[in-house]
């Protein structure tokens, strides 16, 4: 059984339309009639697990959320990027190209994670930090630099 439909509100981003998600079911701590996020296709988020879209966060292109990962408040995932596991993306953070999130990660606070970055473990990437290239971050804590959104 799906645990989420595509509803008609949506928003524009570039050439691609996103639509906000609505839960069928309860599931983790999410209820059913329950709005989330938005999304380009029913593929960025997995019907699987506890999995989430939250708030006014993007999901899209071939980006894809699975397991019990959540993406929150106004954090981008795009490209091919993969949150899973329990990973966490959130204010305003962006994951993008083949970035990876997973295990108990979190990204936030206008942080990047792209390229071929792998952030897992119990890795927190924060202010304004950037994870890119071929890095793998298993744990710690890495704050930083000063870099817009995309």
């Amino acid at each position: 059984m799906k645990k989420f439909e595509l509803t008609d509100e949506s928003i524009e981003v570039g050439e691609r339309t996103l639509c906000r998600i609505k839960a069928l079911k309860d599931f983790g701590n999410v209820k059913a009639g329950d709005f989330g996020g938005f999304v380009e296709k029913e593929e960025n988020l997995s019907h699987l697990g506890d999995c989430w879209i939250y708030g006014d966060a993007w999901v899209f292109d071939n980006a894809w959320v699975s397991g019990d990962a959540e993406v929150l408040e106004d954090a981008w995932v795009f490209g091919n990027a993969q949150i899973f596991g329990d990973g966490k993306v959130l204010e305003d953070a962006c994951v993008f190209g083949n970035g990876r999130v997973s295990d108990n990660a979190e990204v936030s606070g206008n942080a990047r994670v792209y390229g071929n970055a792998h952030v897992f473990g119990d890795a927190c990437i924060y202010e304004n930090a950037e994870v890119y290239g071929n890095a793998n971050v298993f744990e710690g804590f890495i704050g930083g630099m000063n870099y817009e959104k995309v």
